[in-house]
């Protein structure tokens, strides 16, 4: 509720003034004084958002109390009551940032007034403030996501060294929703709910460090992902190592969400400039999770830095079945998978020895796919195919799943050779001119159109400089913007013409795009 600070030195006026207008139904609570000194006292102690005072007092009167506390630096509005029509008055009180000027005896119409422009007044600040948070929230997030992929500028990190401790330990922490098998059946809508409350959870457990949260930090519209930067503040704050920090982290996400969750831990760096490369070990994290043992937590350090002497590489084997993809031969593929965990098994090859192997092989694929299109950011075709593979229901590490991987990358290896990408692109481009209100996504259209869907959004994101599902977004809140402009159509209605069901998101979608509200862009445009 706002707070009403009402200074008289007679008794019965500030009575009536308590009863001339219902102050709790305009969301006031009352407080009263009878002088300027005591006045001062309480706006001090107390605050206030509207304070109404006599200009005759004893100890200190009006002008005096509204002199003080401007001086004070203190923006409250103020109100001077006075019996008094001399010009005079008005003037001095107008210069100290005077909200108003009533004489007595106080007529209800006018006290109304002052009190709906002080309501106004207020909540226009408040929608400043959020708007300005929201501004600012953006602008860090674009120039840390900058700075994680390596393409920041001086000025990049110039803003953030005013916002992290640059002597601070610090990795970057993705935290995705874990695909489920009935994962195809989630609509996006959902999907961005779920990502809304996880990060709403996610801000709320940070405190006064959720500015280092954001969204969509892999910047891929397949994975559902929030992101932070942890540094090891953050940790010493509540007297935890980073460690266990993150662990209990992770278990109140899970517990309070009801989400099912993993959480991937990038390598330790030092220093602002060097957190591309704990982004990049979380992609690799990320990239490989499915042939490890699934957890609901994985620390770069812990999955990678292997110490043990003499592992053995199963390297011929892992050739030939590199040749097989390249080849893009299934049965091949299939017999050389069966090679290769025979000879594991013989060998009594686990644990990291296995990670080892595997890492070997995802390498040379990478190598392979890089030579052909350096531009592609291969680590994340690998990836999506790997997600891909377990979305169809194959258990992640399985032969299986190394299986209907290695087939896919080869299909996609077969795709790039040939360059499929000049008449696809024009069909994708096509489909969402004509069917942007439909439930679209990257994985239908690379079926209808017979391209992995990996390397359709690698392409998609060549040619265009942004992902499928922003391209989507961007499409229909022009369309949006032209209904506003043309019809008279409620604002959820517009909404439901181009695509989205959640009206909230729409909004917060379109205040991104165009900055401002679609009822405010309405009637600007028209």
């Amino acid at each position: 509720m706002f707070k009403v600070l009402l200074v008289d030195d007679e008794p019965f006026i500030l009575q009536g003034l308590k009863v001339l207008i219902d102050w709790e139904d305009y969301g006031f609570e009352v407080y009263t004084a009878q002088d300027g000194k005591t006045a001062y006292e309480m706006i001090e102690e107390q605050g206030f958002d509207l304070v109404i005072a006599d200009i005759k007092m004893p100890v200190m009167d009006g002008i005096e109390l509204l002199k003080k506390i401007r001086e004070a630096g203190n923006d409250v509005s103020f109100v001077i009551l006075s019996g008094f029509a001399e010009f005079s008055y008005a003037q001095e009180a107008l210069k100290h940032k005077c909200s108003a000027y009533i004489l007595k005896p106080v007529e209800k119409e006018s006290l109304i007034s002052v009190v709906e422009k002080v309501i106004a007044s207020k909540e226009d600040k408040e929608i400043e403030t959020n708007r300005n948070k929201r501004f600012e929230k953006a602008y860090f997030e674009q120039s840390l996501k900058r700075v994680l992929r390596g393409k920041h500028s001086d000025e990049d990190i110039d803003y953030l060294s005013t916002k992290i401790s640059a002597s601070d330990d610090m990795c970057y922490v993705g935290i995705e929703l874990a695909p489920e098998l009935d994962e195809l059946e989630v609509m996006d809508d959902e999907k961005n709910n779920r990502l809304d409350k996880l990060y709403d959870i996610a801000a709320e457990y940070l405190g006064n460090d959720n500015y280092l949260l954001m969204r969509y930090g892999f910047g891929d519209e397949n994975i559902y992902d929030i992101g932070f930067l942890y540094t090891s503040s953050i940790g010493k704050e509540v007297d935890q190592s980073d460690e266990v920090f993150l662990k209990e982290m992770i278990k109140y996400l899970k517990r309070v969400s009801g989400l099912t969750i993993v959480m991937l831990v990038g390598r330790e760096v030092s220093g602002i400039e060097s957190i591309s490369t704990s982004y990049t070990s979380v992609n690799i994290l990320h990239s490989l999770q499915g042939f490890r043992e699934k957890k609901d937590i994985y620390f770069y350090e812990e999955e990678y830095q292997i110490k043990d002497k003499g592992i053995q590489l199963c390297k011929n084997k892992l050739d030939e079945l590199i040749s097989a993809i390249e080849l893009n031969e299934k049965d091949k593929i299939r017999h050389k998978v069966d090679e290769f965990h025979d000879e594991m098994k013989k060998s009594g090859i686990t644990g990291k020895a296995y990670n080892l192997n595997i890492n070997y092989l995802f390498f040379q694929l990478i190598h392979i796919t890089g030579e052909q299109d350096s531009e592609v950011d291969q680590e994340e075709i690998l990836r999506n195919i790997s997600e891909n593979v377990y979305e169809q229901g194959i258990r992640r590490g399985s032969k299986a799943h190394l299986y209907r991987m290695a087939c896919e990358y080869g299909e996609y290896l077969g795709q790039l050779r040939k360059n499929v990408s000049t008449g696809v692109l024009a069909k994708v481009e096509e489909e969402v001119k004509n069917n942007y209100a439909s439930n679209l996504t990257l994985k239908g259209l690379s079926e209808k159109y017979y391209v992995n869907s990996a390397y359709l959004g690698q392409l998609f994101r060549k040619k265009y400089g942004c992902s499928f599902k922003d391209y989507l977004n961007r499409h229909r809140l022009d369309e949006a913007a032209l209904l506003l402009k043309k019809t008279d159509d409620k604002i959820y209605l517009v909404a439901e013409k181009v695509g989205y069901k959640d009206v909230d998101y729409f909004v917060n979608k379109f205040i991104e795009a165009k900055g401002c509200t679609p009822a405010k862009y309405r009637k600007q445009e028209q």
